[in-house]
């Protein structure tokens, strides 16, 4: 089935708005920089990503003025198909990434969802964003009888409570948060 999805950016499509280096996104982020506030962004299976409409309104709303590459704000929403610019997270639909789909059939491991998906028994992603695949919980869910029809072992059960903290954005299970990387991960906590 084909729908309008909203277009999405992750550290490296918001880079390549500003034509900048990934990891200075990161430094965007840091508390001793405070120019991008983590809050922005929505965290899907442990990373940051943000609506199209946002990422590219950010360079005007900074100290210092950042021209978005319209060029690179084509070729990303090329890239992702029809859709639509949305703004603010919280105009987004809700959006799994492989750790909440491991939570959301509690299944045994992370093998188990990559080799489903590189059988081309689990549906195509919505979005390839940084090296990630993400998906609408809705693209999911309706995949669910394919799902059983193909499995040989798995039941394929739908945790309800884990797909209702997901549509209600309460979910805070494996996946809804980031961690913090890299040698001063420590001093963090």
């Amino acid at each position: 089935m084909s729908r309008r999805k909203p277009y999405l950016v992750g550290h490296q499509e918001f880079a390549a708005l500003y034509r900048v280096d990934p990891m200075m996104i990161s430094q965007w982020l840091a508390a001793s920089r405070r120019i991008l506030d983590p809050s922005t962004a929505i965290v899907v299976s442990g990373v940051r990503y943000w609506p199209l409409a946002f990422a590219a309104r950010f360079g005007s709303t900074t100290k210092r003025f950042r021209q978005v590459d319209f060029d690179a704000k084509a070729r990303i929403t090329a890239e992702q198909g029809e859709g639509w610019e949305a703004d603010l997270g919280d105009e987004l639909p809700p959006l799994v990434g492989q750790q909440e789909i491991i939570e959301m059939f509690h299944l045994p491991s992370q093998g188990t969802l990559a080799t489903t998906i590189a059988t081309g028994r689990f549906p195509e992603s919505d979005w390839l964003l940084s090296g990630s695949r993400l998906w609408m919980l809705d693209t999911v869910i309706e995949a669910v009888p394919a799902l059983r029809e193909s499995a040989r072992s798995l039941p394929w059960d739908v945790d309800k409570a884990v797909v209702t903290a997901l549509r209600d954005g309460t979910y805070d299970g494996p996946g809804s948060r980031v961690f913090t990387r890299g040698r001063h991960a420590r001093k963090g906590l």
